[in-house]
């Protein structure tokens, strides 16, 4: 359909060891996925059932949201609570209908647990059965885990979504559905780019619209947008669709592999694939170019924080010409990542898991040029002279497709240029 002998088969050189690693972690947990998933469902609320360091992490990582009424609060579990002496599914209950009096425009209410069932003595699961029966069909209540104990940083959406999953109408119809959040402009773009290519019905998931979930079957073809969602793909394949595998969309090279792979189930001919796709192409290169000299010959290491660790790795070493030294990851879902593995340099090494301690010791062995990280260490790092760059601005900025192709450079790129300027 369209020429990427650039790159190589999937499975070429999946041979690079992987450092598996057990120990202390230094990540978010998958709580912090409320703060880009309630900006993208228009129509729903997250209710955080846990305590109160799990609202003051909310309230924290969302302080942005401090002049808005945001779509999102904590129902704070207390030593009453815990010690039996408070009826706490009552007190639950009363919550929910309290909060859905006061927002009529909720459609989809998620119950999210900050911790298992066993320690905050609460079964969610039962929780949304017993509400839902008496607030359907106006509300439906949604449950799933954010837990630090089960979840790590951006699994907290795929827990949301794959609970999204049994509410999707079955369908025959041939469609697209793109999976994983994506903010609205990046949506569009897409969207535009797949009907230019013929390429349709095309779905997002999640919609726009929590009440409104797309429709799946065994028709539908699945194009991972993120990595971490391993679990959403997962039920959907259960319920008949197809993951067509492809590297993400990062850069310009990834793009194009990403949406060639659409193309490719639906035989667009290269021609129109090529006339379509080649002036975005042009655009994100000379995006890209700016920023390249800033970053071409240096050395990068990643610790595990987003799982998109990956994706982004082989953007920096095919696209900008950076070495990576190590590439952390805190999961590593193979299925999702199979065409990436292929293109990553066979030099370096891929850590799955962490020990916070052990990794920080061969960073500052490594001494590398940039470093990407969560929030905790990226300041003590800093103060021991190493560059940063906070892995989570990667989340929360629109970072996807080929018109954001130099944003996305930029962002490494900026640590680079501020310690240039400094120096002078």
């Amino acid at each position: 359909m369209t020429d990427l002998s650039a790159l190589p088969p999937v499975g070429a050189r999946t041979e690079i060891p992987i450092l598996r690693e057990r120990g202390q972690r230094e990540v978010f947990c998958g709580l912090t996925g409320i703060v880009w998933l309630h900006r993208k469902m228009q129509d729903a609320f997250f209710l955080v059932v846990g305590s109160r360091t799990c609202a003051h992490l909310i309230q924290s990582a969302a302080g942005v949201m401090i002049f808005a009424e945001p779509r999102f609060g904590t129902a704070i579990l207390t030593d009453r609570d815990l010690a039996g002496m408070a009826d706490a599914n009552d007190e639950l209950d009363r919550i929910c209908v309290t909060l859905l009096e006061r927002r009529p425009d909720i459609r989809t209410l998620f119950l999210v647990g900050s911790c298992p069932s066993e320690v905050i003595k609460l079964d969610l699961a039962k929780a949304a059965e017993r509400l839902n029966a008496r607030l359907l069909p106006r509300v439906r209540v949604l449950n799933y885990s954010g837990s630090g104990i089960e979840t790590t940083f951006t699994q907290g959406e795929d827990n949301a979504l794959r609970a999204m999953v049994p509410l999707m109408a079955p369908t025959d119809e041939k469609q697209l559905l793109v999976v994983g959040c994506l903010a609205d402009v990046v949506e569009d773009q897409f969207r535009r780019c797949f009907e230019a290519l013929g390429i349709g019905p095309v779905h997002f998931f999640p919609p726009r619209r929590a009440a409104d979930p797309p429709p799946v079957g065994r028709n539908t073809a699945v194009l991972a947008a993120q990595p971490f969602n391993g679990e959403t793909i997962r039920a959907l394949a259960a319920r008949g669709a197809t993951m067509l595998s492809a590297p993400y969309p990062f850069g310009a090279e990834g793009t194009t592999a990403w949406l060639a792979a659409a193309a490719d189930e639906w035989e667009v001919p290269a021609d129109r694939f090529a006339a379509v796709t080649a002036p975005m192409i042009d655009r994100a290169r000379k995006a890209l170019v700016r920023h390249r000299s800033h970053l071409a010959g240096k050395r990068v290491f990643f610790l595990p924080d987003s799982q998109l660790e990956i994706p982004l790795a082989r953007f920096l070493h095919r696209e900008m010409g950076m070495e990576p030294v190590e590439i952390g990851t805190p999961y590593l879902d193979r299925q999702m990542v199979a065409a990436e593995l292929p293109l990553l340099p066979v030099t370096t090494t891929l850590s799955e898991g962490q020990h916070v301690d052990r990794q920080l010791d061969r960073l500052r062995a490594a001494a590398p040029d940039l470093t990407v990280c969560g929030l905790g260490l990226a300041n003590p790092l800093e103060a021991e002279g190493l560059a940063t760059k906070w892995s989570i601005e990667l989340v929360f900025t629109p970072i996807h497709g080929y018109e954001q192709a130099g944003d996305l450079a930029e962002i490494f790129a900026r640590p680079a240029e501020r310690r240039a300027r400094l120096r002078v």
